[in-house]
């Protein structure tokens, strides 16, 4: 070891629960608020220390309020991640107070704002990079379908299978009924190869309740994970892709209710401008004691 990297300080490490306002609920992150120093073997060694679906690392810029971040799941690096882009900006906010904060991300620069509500608590709105959305081979459905343990016959015909992007690539697929969603049994390592293949970081499996709510799972087994609890990326890529095929109208709030099935529920918060084709992802974020 050198005179160098022994001087280094263990570096701190939060952990929060995004899009809960409960520790036992949500989607619990790893937050390193300086990550000054790090190389990528250790962040990548304390987010598979921690094990949570990622854990995100933060540097400050030149101007105040501005922070590159990368985020680590157990097994790599990700581009952006939404859960953990809360949870750093609460963890920021109980420290310097509500404001206005610019992550860098490798998929580009997220405004983050932080206000506290009349509950006493932290939630953060995220605006995400541009969306897009793309359209899916029919062979690459039905191996999906296969994979999952699902048929053609689960899926909900008005919202039909695509790939949604808003930071990272989601493959979006919706249930027909919520006992579908509910059953979630999968070939981790067969998924987890066709994921890496097309560059997806969740599937975004999703079944609407009513017209501005849904139920959402997202099987994560790139990152090691079975499945991510509350998943703020791809909750802003379903908003873009919800858009896209006019099954909502901007202006509008939508809820996606996620982590029921896991028993850690959440509750993420999807607002689509008519002016704006970017998406604002927002949620409550607490410490884990």
């Amino acid at each position: 070891m050198t005179d160098d990297a022994a001087s280094v300080a263990p570096p701190e490490i939060l952990r929060y629960a995004a899009f809960s306002t409960r520790p036992e609920g949500g989607n619990p992150a790893g937050v390193v608020l300086d990550a000054t120093g790090l190389t990528d073997e250790r962040m990548l060694a304390i987010a598979a220390e921690l094990g949570y679906s990622e854990t995100a690392f933060l540097t400050a810029g030149d101007l105040r309020g501005s922070y590159r971040v990368r985020y680590f799941s157990p097994l790599a690096e990700v581009p952006f991640c939404g859960h953990a882009t809360v949870a750093s900006a609460v963890a920021l906010a109980e420290r310097t107070g509500p404001g206005r904060y610019v992550f860098t991300t490798a998929a580009g620069d997220v405004p983050v704002e932080v206000e506290r509500g009349t509950d006493g608590l932290l939630r953060a709105t995220l605006t995400s990079v541009e969306p897009k959305t793309e359209e899916v081979p029919d062979a690459d459905i039905a191996e999906a379908l296969a994979l999952l343990g699902w048929s053609t016959a689960d899926l909900d015909p008005a919202l039909p299978p695509r790939i949604a992007y808003a930071g990272a690539r989601h493959l979006v697929l919706a249930a027909g009924t919520r006992s579908r969603l509910a059953r979630l049994d999968y070939d981790f390592d067969g998924l987890a190869a066709y994921m890496r293949a097309r560059d997806l970081t969740t599937l975004q499996l999703a079944w609407r309740e009513a017209a501005e709510v849904f139920h959402v799972r997202d099987p994560f087994p790139v990152g090691g994970v079975v499945e991510d609890p509350a998943t703020g990326a791809a909750a802003a890529a379903f908003g873009a892709y919800l858009r896209e095929q006019g099954a909502v109208t901007a202006p509008t709030v939508l809820t996606l209710r996620q982590g029921e099935d896991l028993g850690r529920p959440g509750v993420l918060r999807v607002e689509l401008s008519a002016e704006d084709t970017r998406v604002r992802v927002s949620g409550a974020a607490v410490a884990i004691p």
